[in-house]
C-alpha cells in the first residue's frame, strides 16, 4: 500500500495527519519494512505508518488473526484480549476486540489494564482459541506491542506468526474493517488467575516483602496475590506504584537496568525486608533483591533460575521428579540441568523465548513441564496454569522460599553456596555489542564463523554453529564452550532479536577443589578474560 493510500485509510485522525506531515523520505522509511512478529510478538515505536504500532496496524493485525483461525475451524470460538497501561493501549486493544468480536467470534475484554500474565491464564482457564494482549513490556516508553497467544495460551510460533503475517499483507485498508462493539468481561478472571498465583506457596512462615511495580500494572495483583498466600507484610515503592505510561522515575522500565531498582534496595534496607521483589512493567518478569553481608543486592536471572527450579524439584513426592521437565534456554547457565540431574528430573535446552520454553515438554511421552527459566528475568512456575513467564507468581514462589530458608536458619547466600558446593561455582555474565544497523550485527557473525577461537581465558573451546542445527533447534547464534578437568567456558554469541545489538553470554564453572571463596575468586577471574575477548570480537 502505498503511503498515500495509507493516509488516506488510517483511522485515527492524529496518525493520519502525523504521516502526512512527515517527508518523503522519512515516508519510505516507514514503509520500507512492515512490522512482522518477532520473539514476543509485534513491538514498536507508537506512531503512524505500518512499520510501528497504531490503530490501522492493531486493526490489520485483528482481522489477520481472526482469518487465521477461521482457516483452522475455529470461526466463532472464544479470544481473549488484555491491555496494560501504556501509552495507545486502550484504543489499541478496543480495536482489537471490535474487529475480532465483527468477525464472529466471541470476545472477553477485561475492563482494566492488566498483567499479561493474566491474558495467557485467561485462554488456557476458558479454553480460548486465542489471546491477544497489548504490551511493550519492558520497553522505552515511546514503545506499544501486540503479543499472541494460541494452543492453550502458548505464544504463537511459525507457520501462526507467519500465515498472520500473509493475512495481514492482504488485508483490507483499515477503515473498511468491520468492529463490533464489545461489553467488558467482569473481575471473575482476574480473581481466579489471584487465587492461583498465590496458590504456588507450598510451605508456612511469614517474611517482609520489599516490592516495586515499575510503573507497570503488576502492583495491585502482586499485593493480593502475596496477602493471600499468607505475606501480609509487603511494603511498596510508592512513586513506583501506580501505573504510569511515562516511566518518570527510571530511565528504562527493566528491572535489570542499572539504577532501575535502587529505590526498591533502598527501601529493603529501610524496612528491614528479607526480600525484594522488582516486576517489570506487564509484571510477566521478576528480579530479586536479598540481603547479604555486603548490603542488599539484586541476583542475576540465572541465580534465581537455579534456587527456584531446585526448591520446585526438592519439594516433589518420591518419584515425581523422573516424569518432570525443567527448561532454560541456550543462553542462560548450565547449572539447572546439574540440579534437574541431581534430583532425577529431566532438563531440556530451548532457543531463547518462552514460546520454546513453553513447550519444552512438547514430543516427550510422559512428562509434564514444572519450571522454565531465562536469563532475563523470566520464570514459569506453574506451567499448569500460564504457560508463559509470570512475574507474580514467581514472585509469590520467591517469597515461599526465603521463609522456608528462614524456618531452617539458613539464607539466599547460603543456598547459593550448597549449590556451589554441589554442583562447582557457576559464575555467568553477559555483554551486549551495539551495532549500527543489522547488516554490522551479520558481519560480526559471520567474522565469528569464519575465524572462531581456539582458546578462550588459556582453556581450549570448540565452535557449535546453531545455523547448523535442524528444525526448532536453529537459530542465529554461535556457541564456544571447552575447559579442562577443573573449569568449563561457554560463550553464546548471538544478535538481538528486539535491539540494535550483538549479545554475549559467558559462563564459567569452577570446580570446588577447597575454599569456596577460592573458587569464586578463579572463575570471576576467568570470566573477566572471557568478556575482554569477547569486547574485541
Amino acid at each position: 500500500m502505498r503511503p498515500e493510500e495509507w493516509i488516506a485509510h488510517d483511522p485515527d485522525p492524529v496518525t493520519a495527519a502525523e504521516l502526512a506531515a512527515r517527508d518523503a523520505d522519512e515516508l519510505a522509511a516507514r514503509f520500507a519494512h512492515p512490522m512482522t512478529f518477532g520473539t514476543a510478538g509485534l513491538r514498536g515505536p507508537v506512531r503512524g505508518g505500518p512499520d510501528s504500532m497504531n490503530v490501522a496496524v492493531v486493526t490489520r493485525a485483528s482481522w489477520a488473526v481472526a482469518q487465521v483461525l477461521k482457516d483452522r475451524g475455529l470461526g466463532g470460538s472464544t479470544v481473549v484480549v488484555g491491555r496494560d497501561a501504556r501509552h495507545g493501549s486502550d484504543a489499541f486493544a478496543s480495536a482489537t476486540a471490535e474487529v475480532i468480536a465483527a468477525q464472529g467470534f466471541s470476545v472477553l475484554a477485561f475492563p482494566h489494564p492488566v498483567p499479561t500474565p493474566v491474558v495467557a491464564f485467561a485462554v488456557r482457564h476458558t479454553v480460548a482459541a486465542a489471546g491477544v494482549q497489548i504490551t511493550a513490556s519492558h520497553n522505552p516508553a515511546s514503545d506499544n506491542g501486540y503479543k499472541v497467544y494460541f494452543d492453550g495460551g502458548l505464544q504463537i510460533i511459525s507457520p501462526t506468526d507467519r500465515d498472520i503475517e500473509a493475512a495481514m499483507a492482504a488485508a483490507p485498508p483499515a477503515d473498511e474493517i468491520p468492529r463490533e462493539s464489545v461489553t467488558a468481561t467482569g473481575t471473575e478472571l482476574v480473581d481466579a488467575y489471584v487465587q492461583r498465583a498465590a496458590a504456588v506457596r507450598r510451605g508456612a512462615g511469614s517474611v517482609r516483602v520489599a516490592l516495586t511495580a515499575m510503573h507497570g500494572v503488576g502492583g495491585e495483583l502482586a499485593l493480593r496475590a502475596l496477602h493471600l498466600a499468607g505475606f501480609a507484610d509487603v511494603h511498596t515503592v510508592a512513586s513506583q506504584f501506580a501505573p504510569d505510561p511515562d516511566f518518570p522515575t527510571v530511565a528504562f522500565p527493566n528491572p535489570e537496568e542499572p539504577g532501575a531498582t535502587d529505590g526498591l534496595l533502598a527501601l529493603a534496607a529501610r524496612v528491614g525486608a528479607d526480600i525484594a521483589i522488582a516486576l517489570d512493567p506487564d509484571a510477566d518478569r521478576c528480579a530479586v533483591g536479598i540481603p547479604t553481608v555486603a548490603g542488599w543486592r539484586m541476583l542475576s536471572g540465572d541465580e534465581t533460575g537455579w534456587l527456584l527450579g531446585d526448591y520446585i524439584l526438592a519439594a516433589m513426592p518420591a518419584g515425581q521428579a523422573a516424569a518432570s521437565v525443567v527448561a532454560s534456554s541456550v543462553v542462560s547457565s548450565q547449572l539447572l540441568a546439574a540440579i534437574a540431574a541431581d534430583h532425577g528430573a529431566r532438563h531440556v535446552q530451548t532457543l531463547t523465548g518462552f514460546k520454546w520454553l513453553a513447550r519444552a515438554d512438547a514430543g516427550i511421552p510422559g512428562a509434564k513441564l514444572v519450571y522454565a527459566y531465562e536469563e532475563a528475568i523470566g520464570h514459569c512456575v506453574d506451567p499448569a496454569a500460564v504457560r508463559d513467564k509470570d512475574g507474580i507468581s514467581a514472585a509469590v514462589l520467591a517469597c515461599d522460599l526465603v521463609a522456608a530458608l528462614g524456618m531452617r536458619r539458613d539464607s539466599v547466600p547460603g543456598a547459593l553456596d550448597g549449590l556451589a558446593l554441589r554442583h562447582g561455582v557457576h559464575t555467568t555474565a553477559a555483554l551486549s555489542r551495539r551495532v549500527e544497523d543489522p547488516g554490522q550485527a551479520a558481519a560480526m557473525m559471520a567474522r565469528l564463523r569464519a575465524h572462531p577461537p581456539v582458546q578462550l581465558a588459556g582453556f581450549p573451546v570448540t565452535a557449535s554453529d546453531l545455523l547448523e542445527a535442524l528444525g526448532q533447534q536453529r537459530t542465529d547464534a554461535l556457541i564456544l564452550a571447552g575447559g579442562d578437568e577443573q573449569t568449563s567456558v561457554r560463550v553464546v554469541v548471538r544478535p538481538s532479536g528486539t535491539e540494535p545489538k550483538v549479545k554475549c553470554y559467558t559462563e564459567v564453572r569452577r570446580a570446588v577443589a577447597g575454599e569456596l571463596t577460592a573458587a569464586r575468586r578463579a572463575a570471576a577471574e576467568i570470566q573477566r578474560e572471557l568478556l575482554d575477548a569477547a569486547r574485541g570480537w
